[in-house]
């Protein structure tokens, strides 16, 4: 059995070179950026848990002039261009920090985890203080940033006094490194306090990156590109790299390449092809990208216990709360597009790479480029673009489709759960099958069909029709032969609804479907387990869908 180390939630370059953990090699993306005149501002947009946090690790570990980093590059592809490595590893002054903890109920809240993050970075950068060539000024601002008693003005000029504090200390000019850049405006956006953080970050942004003199380059990662903002607006030689370019597109997530590699060296290659089905399917610029998060937290669940099934690990690193947004906007008919990407087809939609963290929810063209800039969706390669603006996408895999399927579930169940639902439980009880029908096939119009109108799909939209509104429902669907499909009790009024359910091929054949559901119930004796148990009244109905049409009648007493 082959021995091997999986770095599950570990994104620091050193830690994982030191204690022998395995290493997907990205070090050539250290070439990308250096090997001609750097450009002065680079952001990668990724969706998270593609590598983003480890990459800028390595890109700090290779650049800071604090460190001696050969070893942990040793055997990596960057070690083997000498020139490049004499040049620029561990020659420049460098600043690497991280905005993803910077978010709070209230801008109070995120200020103050701002105000931490910029202290601890300027306790790392202590030595400064003893610089006799710093300024006194400077050093008068430093303190206090240090102790966390700088005013609004200081936070907000505090990496440009950063670098300046460091270019005069090193002679050289600095590296900036921000990671998660744009945690603090998604967080704001979401919490209503967006105006107030952008003037914090926007400010602390342009002052660091526009026109400054200490800057060498800088390297920035986030989910989005922000725009309509001052963040970036007058920056020069300014590069955005998003999932739709191509230069960088191998280094964030894994390829097929090293996946195969990964698999071969643990001794998993029997699993390829599972682990593809589930967590292959993104398309960065042109390029076949799978979730490395996903791939290293099943291939450690197999080093546990062997034939270990996939899952769905991606969801459980957030809420997926934008499906369900995207759902519940009014004015927004999605119905037929998601049930087309449920039955894995693909939609042709327009997207914009530029938003605002805002205005998501504020057209459809943006809640659908929401979904592909952060990786729910991707872009079917195999489909022309039809022009600058459009995009045909789909679902990339079976995790992602787990989290659609489930989405849809909760959010049909949360608006049933609102609904005024008495008429429909009133024509049940009274066994009146013509409105019965008529309420079933409206709300059938109003859901999305997550398993292309299966027999199953039917079934859950049923019992989550009558679930939390003080009935027991019992649903038997998996239970095999001998059981009704749905059953319905009324305990307090000792009544009962049997519901026996047929798929039809055609509008023409529900009838007939109908008629043989019925005829199940009267065979099987369905009714006598619930007088058995003391039921007086037990109605007995036969369901016949097609797709968004109901029938029901029911059998005569």
């Amino acid at each position: 059995m082959i021995r091997y180390n999986i770095p599950i939630g570990i994104s620091e370059f050193e830690k994982i070179r030191k204690n022998d953990y395995y290493y997907v090699d990205k070090t050539e993306l250290i070439q990308a950026l250096v090997k001609t005149e750097p450009a002065e501002i680079t952001l990668f947009t990724r969706p998270r848990r593609f590598g983003k946090t480890l990459v800028m690790s390595m890109l700090a570990s290779f650049f800071d002039i604090r460190r001696d980093s050969k070893a942990l590059f040793e055997g990596l592809k960057i070690a083997e261009d000498q020139k490049l490595c004499e040049l620029w590893m561990n020659q420049w002054p460098v600043i690497f920090l991280s905005f993803k903890d910077a978010g709070g109920e209230s801008f109070e809240d995120a200020y103050g985890l701002l105000q931490s993050i910029i202290s601890q970075l300027y306790v790392e950068h202590a030595y400064l203080e003893k610089c006799a060539e710093i300024d006194e000024s400077y050093k008068e601002i430093f303190t206090r940033l240090k102790r966390r008693q700088g005013n609004k003005t200081d936070v907000q000029i505090s990496l440009r006094i950063l670098m300046r504090m460091m270019q005069i200390y090193y002679g050289k000019q600095v590296i900036l490194l921000i990671d998660e850049y744009d945690v603090p405006m998604a967080k704001a956006g979401a919490k209503s306090y967006y105006n107030e953080m952008l003037d914090v970050i926007g400010t602390m942004m342009s002052q660091a990156l526009k026109d400054n003199a200490s800057l060498k380059f800088s390297v920035i990662t986030g989910c989005l590109r922000i725009s309509k903002e001052s963040i970036f607006t007058g920056t020069n030689n300014f590069v955005a790299d998003t999932i739709a370019d191509e230069r960088f597109s191998s280094f964030f997530g894994f390829t097929d390449e090293e996946v195969r590699k990964l698999l071969e060296n643990t001794g998993n290659l029997e699993y390829f092809d599972r682990i593809k089905k589930w967590y292959d399917g993104y398309c960065f610029g042109k390029t076949e990208i799978y979730c490395p998060w996903d791939v290293l937290c099943y291939l450690n669940k197999l080093a546990f216990e062997s034939e270990s099934e996939p899952e769905n690990f991606w969801e459980n690193t957030s809420h997926n709360d934008i499906i369900r947004t995207f759902l519940s906007c009014e004015g927004m008919d999605v119905t037929d597009s998601f049930e087309k990407l449920l039955a894995s087809e693909t939609i042709e939609v327009n997207i914009t790479e530029n938003l605002t963290y805002e205005n998501l929810t504020d057209s459809e063209e943006n809640l659908w480029s929401v979904l592909y800039l952060t990786g729910y969706l991707t872009k079917d390669i195999k489909n022309p673009v039809s022009g600058k603006t459009k995009a045909f996408l789909k679902i990339p895999n079976a995790e992602i489709m787990d989290i659609f399927r489930k989405s849809v579930v909760r959010w049909f169940d949360e608006k049933i759960a609102v609904r005024d639902r008495s008429k429909l439980f009133e024509v049940l009880w009274n066994a009146d099958t013509g409105r019965l029908s008529d309420l079933i096939s409206e709300l059938l119009f109003e859901t999305i069909s997550y398993h292309d109108y299966a027999e199953s799909f039917y079934h859950a939209f049923l019992a989550g029709l009558f679930a939390n509104a003080g009935y027991i429902v019992e649903s038997n669907y998996e239970s095999g032969l001998g059981r009704p499909d749905l059953v319905i009790k009324d305990k307090k009024k000792r009544q009962a609804a049997i519901m026996e359910m047929k798929i039809a091929d055609s509008l023409e054949s529900m009838q007939k479907e109908e008629k043989r559901a019925l005829n199940q119930i009267e065979e099987m004796h369905y009714a006598d387990g619930m007088y058995a148990q003391g039921y007086q009244k037990v109605i007995k109905y036969g369901a016949a869908f097609y797709r968004k049409s109901c029938l029901i009648g029911r059998c005569e007493e």
